[in-house]
């Protein structure tokens, strides 16, 4: 799966020379992030404008009419731009990073609702905005990071921060947690 600066989104498959399917058309919104569910069945992306969309696979072009593959679901999560997601164990369940204008940076939703009652909690931090994030399944924690070079904890059972770490002097940009969830990495700008 490919993202691209035009917003265009297309898929590969290994063993094929051309593109399978293409997602997204060029001409939208930057592509900012993109992931699969964990179960492989679904994929979202997020753009420079906001925006979250999910679609399905499993989805293939129709080489008689060509039409392309809607996406199921679309909102915008932050009114600025959207620079991360990751699925919350399971694919309903979606945690955002962005940059919105009331500082709800970090966003948790739920997908199985109407997307005006879609949005589970917000988290103010990052008050610059969110650049990253990383999920630890087993501990139910959420890690973010942010333009200040600052690392944010969230315990998603309580809902609320743990901890927040200035862990570098430039934006945070990447984010690893190692299969044990006893340490977790992170890389800067820098």
């Amino acid at each position: 799966l490919t993202g691209a600066q035009d917003g265009s989104v297309r898929m590969f498959e290994w063993g094929h020379a051309q593109q399978i399917t293409c997602f997204r058309s060029g001409g939208n919104s930057r592509v900012t992030r993109m992931r699969f569910s964990y179960q492989g069945n679904k994929f979202g992306i997020v753009d420079a404008d906001g925006y979250i969309s999910l679609y399905q696979t499993n989805w293939k072009c129709c080489p008689l009419t060509g039409t392309s593959p809607k996406p199921y679901l679309t909102w915008q999560c932050h009114n600025k731009t959207a620079n991360d997601f990751v699925f919350i164990s399971s694919s309903s369940l979606i945690a955002t990073a962005g940059l919105s204008s009331d500082n709800r940076n970090i966003c948790l939703w739920d997908t199985l609702v109407s997307p005006a009652n879609s949005l589970v909690h917000a988290f103010i931090c990052h008050d610059s905005g969110a650049t990253v994030l990383a999920y630890a399944p087993k501990h139910q924690l959420l890690i973010s990071g942010g333009r200040k070079g600052f690392t944010c904890i969230i315990d998603l059972r309580q809902k609320q921060q743990q901890q927040l770490l200035q862990s570098h002097d430039s934006p945070v940009k990447a984010i690893a947690v190692d299969p044990t969830e006893e340490y977790f990495v992170t890389g800067s700008a820098e």
